[in-house]
């Protein structure tokens, strides 16, 4: 079962006022049903929605849907749910805010369908019932989005999406519009506002875990970083006193300078700050890392003046 078939069977459960109900019912009249010559249709793959679709309008108007089970054209494996409304049609859709008393289509819902806040929350469940989907956060990217066939409603379902900050961007499509959040923390709130509980502590669990698994990467990666760049410097180190030993030229160093060069010998792989506490331990004089720096400056130097007369005696 994918992630957003799991929110939408947990919102399913939800109980809800009447008006709470016909609000969700309008969300999802209003982004799924056409009219047709035999009445006004509703598809769904979904059993569960079906069924609920089905009960709130028996419930709320007295009417049965005709329902007919299709072959999908879509190469899903599940079949197309068609309910199909007849009786009291021009009356429920006027109702639920899909048109008006003359059957025009309404480019949003009157005010009463969504007047509150819970009425608004209701119709974006409906709406996401409808269209809805949300990538499942153990995937690389975080993505949720409304499919919306209507300009007008693609504009009025993002004003209310933004009522509650949640930052919704609108693309055009080829069939409509596509609303779509791709933060993370938006599209938590939205599953809070939808009231999908278990589906939030699923999510957020998730994150926490890819964040601590990013985190630790990073670290991964710095201290990867940290250990060639250890490498690096102690193998210039070494090089510069090869030359120097080659061209016999130890002796041109104070004492202290040709300590840090045996210790590097002897620890070719320590880091400045590991070595400088080899160093004050072994000997007991203390000495710093920038202080030890500054003797592999002096041995740097004379390794370069060296490179440099063999330069001049090759010309």
């Amino acid at each position: 079962m994918s992630y957003t078939t799991t929110i939408k069977e947990e919102i399913l459960n939800n109980i809800s006022s009447k008006s709470e109900i016909i609000a969700e019912l309008s969300g999802y009249i209003r982004n799924n049903g056409h009219a047709t010559a035999n009445g006004f249709q509703l598809t769904t793959e979904n059993v569960a929605i079906c069924e609920r679709i089905e009960k709130q309008i028996e419930t709320l108007y007295e009417v049965k849907l005709q329902k007919e089970v299709k072959d999908s054209l879509n190469f899903s494996k599940k079949d197309l749910l068609v309910l199909t409304l007849t009786d009291k049609k021009d009356f429920i859709l006027e109702d639920i805010g899909y048109q008006d008393s003359k059957g025009n289509y309404l480019e949003r819902p009157p005010q009463y369908i969504v007047g509150a806040n819970e009425e608004i929350r209701a119709y974006l469940k409906g709406v996401f019932l409808s269209s809805g989907s949300i990538n499942d956060p153990k995937t690389s990217r975080y993505h949720m989005e409304l499919l919306i066939e209507q300009a007008g409603e693609a504009v009025f379902v993002q004003m209310l999406l933004n009522l509650f900050d949640l930052n919704v961007k609108i693309l055009t499509r080829d069939k409509g519009y596509m609303l779509y959040i791709k933060e993370a923390d938006k599209i938590s709130d939205f599953l809070k506002l939808i009231k999908a509980t278990q589906a939030v502590l699923y999510f957020e669990d998730q994150r926490i875990y890819r964040n601590k698994k990013n985190q630790a990467n990073r670290l991964n990666n710095c201290e990867q970083a940290n250990m060639d760049k250890i490498v690096a410097t102690a193998t210039s180190q070494l090089d510069d006193i090869i030359i120097i030993e080659e061209n016999l030229g130890k002796s041109l160093l104070d004492d202290k300078t040709q300590e840090a060069l045996e210790y590097r010998k002897k620890y070719p792989e320590a880091s400045l700050k590991e070595l400088s506490e080899i160093i004050s331990v072994e000997t007991g004089n203390s000495i710093s890392k920038s202080g030890l720096n500054h003797r592999f400056r002096k041995i740097k130097e004379l390794a370069n003046r060296f490179k440099k007369m063999e330069n001049e005696e090759e010309q």
